[in-house]
């Protein structure tokens, strides 16, 4: 009998297993074990990008291609000689369309299987994944070429193509348009609704009219060669022309006094303020612009 333990340590016994049990229950429920993640590798995709260059070149870039120059300009929306020169500015311009040689001494992608995505993914407002299947270069490559080809565009090219028009600028386009009937008009103005495809959904009501999709309105001023003069974006497309009109910086020129001064007469009345030529605009919009200006008919 002397070998058995007291009552007293048999409940000091229970008592310290169930503390045990008590504290590896909390444990548990306090830290509950994550499952591992399975890892997932990166499949390689061998798509053989240089048959896609070579495709390219022999459909639109050879000496006898099978796509004609009018094909060309209605798929790329602009002649093969400007699309050209874009390639080869930004290539020399851009590192990122440089072609390169990779470790194994293999050629990367052309500069015009590049610009080739970026275009048609801005022109069809395709996919980036899209572009796979015939120029061979993946979803995320195709991304990148969009936003290196815009970003090397706005640089290269900005400074000639994304300016105001100087006095010399508004001179000749003066000279043109009275040879051509329409003396003291510097362009042409109008607006498009561009569908908002990607629209938010509390935005939707402000920026559809009616039952139809939700688009912003794009305000253009454009002289005879199809340059654009100025380019107003991001009014909902609840607003007609001349409440796009209204909140545009078109005519600050003339508000400031910046505006060149001229002379001509239409109907046997003189005129002293240029002027944007537009489509059919009733009575009661054309007074509303007139007085926007601050002018008196």
């Amino acid at each position: 009998m002397s070998n058995w333990s007291s009552d007293e340590e048999i409940d000091e016994m229970v008592e310290e297993e169930v503390d045990s049990i008590v504290e590896e229950i909390q444990y548990n429920y306090t830290h509950p074990e994550v499952p591992t993640a399975p890892i997932v590798r990166r499949v390689h995709i061998n798509r053989n990008r240089e048959d896609g260059h070579t495709r390219l070149w022999n459909d639109y870039f050879s000496e006898n291609p099978p796509y004609t120059q009018d094909m060309f300009r209605r798929r790329f929306r602009m002649n093969k000689q400007l699309f050209i020169r874009i390639v080869n500015t930004i290539e020399n311009g851009v590192p990122y369309f440089r072609q390169r040689r990779d470790a194994t001494g293999r050629l990367g992608l052309s500069a015009l299987q590049k610009c080739t995505a970026a275009i048609h993914m801005m022109v069809y407002g395709c996919a980036a994944y899209a572009v796979d299947e015939y120029l061979r270069l993946a979803e995320t490559t195709a991304h990148k070429c969009l936003l290196h080809f815009v970003e090397g565009v706005i640089n290269l090219f900005g400074d000639e193509y994304l300016r105001r028009p100087t006095a010399e600028d508004l001179q000749r386009l003066m000279n043109i348009a009275e040879h051509r009937g329409f003396p003291g008009m510097v362009g042409s103005i109008d607006c498009m609704h561009w569908e908002w495809k990607n629209c938010l959904t509390a935005w939707k009501g402000k920026y559809s009219r009616g039952s139809g999709k939700p688009t912003i309105v794009l305000e253009v001023v454009a002289s005879q060669d199809l340059w654009i003069w100025h380019a107003f974006f991001g009014p909902p497309g609840t607003l007609n022309d001349i409440n796009a009109l209204d909140r545009s910086p078109v005519f600050d020129d003339i508000l400031e006094g910046r505006a060149p001064r001229v002379k001509y007469v239409v109907n046997g009345r003189q005129y002293k303020m240029a002027y944007y030529l537009t489509d059919a605009v009733s009575e009661t919009c054309r007074h509303k612009i007139l007085r926007s200006l601050c002018l008196e008919t």
